[in-house]
């Protein structure tokens, strides 16, 4: 369920991709620094636009640097590292965890067992530097699991529950910012479930897997679905743009206006071949 709110790299310029790639290796370097390698194969472009949009608004100063890991071991890498990169890296594990216990779930993926495991190691200390935000994970999911398993029709039932989830993960403290970003993150949420649900939809009606679409008893409808997906990011956007940013803006821009489109584009690239 993750994945979706990425750039599209062909509208970026070189600094924009620059920028963006440092953004990228900082969080997947603090990965490493605050949890452990294997934690790194979970890392998600969602949250290089948590951190971006985190730094936007706050401005904090920031390290940087560059230098070749383990995973590219042949070029250097620039980083970029502050506070928001550390919570991001952090919330990126958490999710990463869950993630992987739903598809252990689901699929009873040996592969998605042993990730939880790498995962997880780390978590309570995770926990313990920020719990409203893991609170709010542990229980979205817990909700989600629920609504699934009684086959739930009513789509915008599960995607509150993830827009929740979203909503506590925007807002990193509590200040004049927070209404507008858990707004922005319950609208960023529903968009990402109800957008995840359309794309899978072959797939779970071949496997008899829970989609709210098929519960509701719908046939394949992508427009109908593209419609619920506008609403929702039209909302996300609306609130995106009460926030004075400045640093980054046009790079946020492209992710919210043109990124998170991207899957839907191949899809229907896919289906036109």
């Amino acid at each position: 369920m993750f994945g979706y709110v990425a750039a599209n790299g062909r509208e970026l310029n070189k600094d924009q991709q620059n920028r963006y790639s440092a953004v990228y290796c900082g969080i997947c370097r603090q990965i490493r620094e605050r949890s452990n390698q294997l934690s790194r194969f979970g890392l998600s472009y969602d949250m290089a636009f948590l951190a971006l949009l985190l730094m936007s608004l706050y401005e904090p100063e920031e390290a940087a640097g560059e230098r070749a890991c383990g995973l590219h071991p042949f070029r250097p890498r620039k980083w970029v590292d502050n506070e928001y990169i550390q919570y991001a890296a952090d919330m990126n594990v958490a999710l990463a965890y869950y993630n992987a216990l739903d598809d252990w779930h689901d699929d009873r993926k040996l592969t998605a067992k042993m990730m939880a495991g790498a995962f997880g190691k780390n978590l309570e200390a995770i926990r313990e530097r920020f719990p409203r935000q893991c609170e709010a994970i542990g229980r979205c999911i817990r909700e989600l699991k629920t609504l699934e398993d009684a086959n739930c029709d009513n789509p915008d039932a599960p995607a509150n529950s993830f827009g929740a989830l979203m909503a506590e993960l925007l807002v990193y403290r509590e200040d004049m910012w927070a209404a507008t970003l858990r707004a922005m993150g319950m609208a960023l949420g529903r968009f990402i479930y109800l957008g995840d649900a359309a794309r899978d939809y072959p797939k779970d009606k071949k496997k008899n897997r829970y989609n709210p679409y098929i519960a509701m008893g719908l046939a394949e409808d992508p427009q109908r679905w593209r419609e619920y997906l506008v609403m929702a990011m039209a909302r996300c956007t609306q609130e995106f743009e009460r926030l004075p940013l400045v640093q980054d803006k046009a790079l946020l821009d492209n992710i919210l206006y043109s990124g998170v489109w991207m899957h839907f584009r191949q899809k229907k690239q896919e289906e036109r071949q």
